[in-house]
């Protein structure tokens, strides 16, 4: 991942010594302040830390009450249940089912975690399915729609237009694609969404 602006902008160091209960080990959290930033503070995951980000003019009391604040948002996220591989299979043949006449049976659907670059992807001469890790988390409505694309694979393997009119019978096909293309360009910015201070 590249430098993030914010970064440059302020000032970084690790936690204070005295972590918050919840969360990561205490060197596994980094707090970036940037003068930039006035009201904002955001978290999340890069590799191996959290990454906080404050505004500069934030006191050492309010930055750990943040931290402490963001450190269980992060972690009430990530311990929403995710679907398991026969749980995504399942759905795939009720998506399948649904919208296309169930004409589409992958022999497999999975979860990766070697797919950066793609949602998903599918090999229709072995009737397989993959989804990224990264999908994981997101609304059921986006997961659904990466489903029934590479559903819809297995029947047509390019992207002419016999392929996106299958797609047609989905109703969020084009909420779903802005939901993805809105989480490509928020990787390439500097992380500005978060909780407002009151």
């Amino acid at each position: 991942m590249s430098a993030d602006p914010l970064h440059r902008a302020g000032t970084s160091r690790r936690a204070p010594t005295n972590p918050p209960p919840t969360g990561p080990e205490p060197d596994a959290v980094e707090i970036r302040r940037s003068t930039r930033r006035r009201r904002t503070v955001s978290a999340y995951r890069e590799r191996d830390r959290t990454v906080v980000l404050i505004p500069a003019r934030m006191s050492e009391a309010e930055e750990r009450r943040w931290v402490r604040v963001m450190l269980d948002k992060l972690a009430a996220q990530e311990s929403r249940r995710v679907l398991g591989d026969a749980e995504l299979a399942e759905r795939a043949e009720r998506l399948s089912d649904q919208y296309l006449d169930g004409r589409a049976r992958p022999a497999s659907v999975r979860w990766v975690t070697n797919q950066n670059t793609r949602w998903g992807s599918c090999t229709p001469a072995e009737g397989s399915i993959r989804l990224s890790h990264r999908l994981q988390g997101m609304p059921e409505y986006v997961v659904d729609y990466v489903l029934l694309h590479e559903l819809a694979h297995l029947l047509v393997p390019g992207h002419g237009p016999g392929f996106w009119r299958l797609l047609e019978a989905y109703p969020r096909t084009e909420r779903a694609r802005g939901y993805l293309e809105g989480v490509v360009a928020a990787d390439r910015l500097p992380h500005l969404s978060g909780t407002r201070d009151a």
